[in-house]
């Protein structure tokens, strides 16, 4: 992965970059796909090498697959050759049509021992606009029937959460700010310091209601460990 300091030294022997045309429209941004960024390219060729896997290993044709997850065939293709980096959302789409845990589309096996997880080489997740993001606290090398995770909202930003496999459980505590959690048409709201537990098996929404980023750090639970 370059560092910032190497990306500029390569523009700057490229001659600098060149100054966007004003007549340039701004490039599209689909519900489906993520920002660009080092640890989405990163992730790409990892979550298409498990999907093909975990598709292929049930006998799923792409086709069957849109139709149990509700996302398309050509962006499943385009994810499998690791040509798309899909949102946080999609990924989840994909692994309760797969029966397996979220760490089962995103890990990569790894040798036992002492492991420690910089944050400068994390491997974040975003939604569609970036005013989301979920980072894993634990390594890539396995399916796991626990994850832990980093979620950040921005400020007045929202995501929606389609229902996770049978039995899945979430406990969230917020470390900063404050959330706003839709729950089967209940709304519960968690000030700084606050923690929830609740059945993740339906549909769900964060909120951020304040002017500043929420911090929250989630544990998700399912009941069997697939793969």
């Amino acid at each position: 992965m370059k560092t910032s300091q190497e990306s500029g030294r390569s523009a700057k022997g490229r001659g600098g970059a060149r100054k966007p045309s004003r007549d340039a429209a701004p490039a599209a941004v689909t519900p489906e796909v993520a920002p660009v960024t080092a640890a989405t390219t990163d992730l790409a060729p990892v979550v298409g090498a498990n999907l093909r896997r975990l598709r292929v290993k049930r006998g799923l044709s792409l086709e069957k697959l849109s139709k149990l997850s509700g996302v398309s065939r050509a962006m499943l293709g385009q994810i499998e050759l690791g040509q798309s980096a899909p949102t946080i959302n999609v990924l989840w789409k994909i692994s309760t049509a797969l029966g397996v845990p979220f760490s089962g589309l995103i890990g990569q096996r790894q040798a036992g021992g002492v492991l420690v997880l910089r944050s400068d080489q994390a491997k974040t997740l975003t939604n569609h606009d970036g005013t989301y993001s979920s980072r894993a606290l634990f390594p890539f090398d396995e399916p796991r029937r626990v994850e832990f995770y980093e979620l950040r909202l921005a400020p007045h930003g929202e995501e929606h959460a389609d229902g996770h496999a049978p039995g899945t459980t979430e406990n969230l505590v917020v470390a900063r700010g404050a959330i706003e959690i839709d729950i089967e048409g209940a709304r519960q709201r968690l000030e700084q310091g606050d923690a929830i537990v609740f059945e993740a098996d339906t549909a769900h929404t964060y909120r951020n209601p304040s002017d500043d980023e929420a911090l929250m750090y989630l544990v998700m639970t399912y009941a069997d460990t697939v793969g």
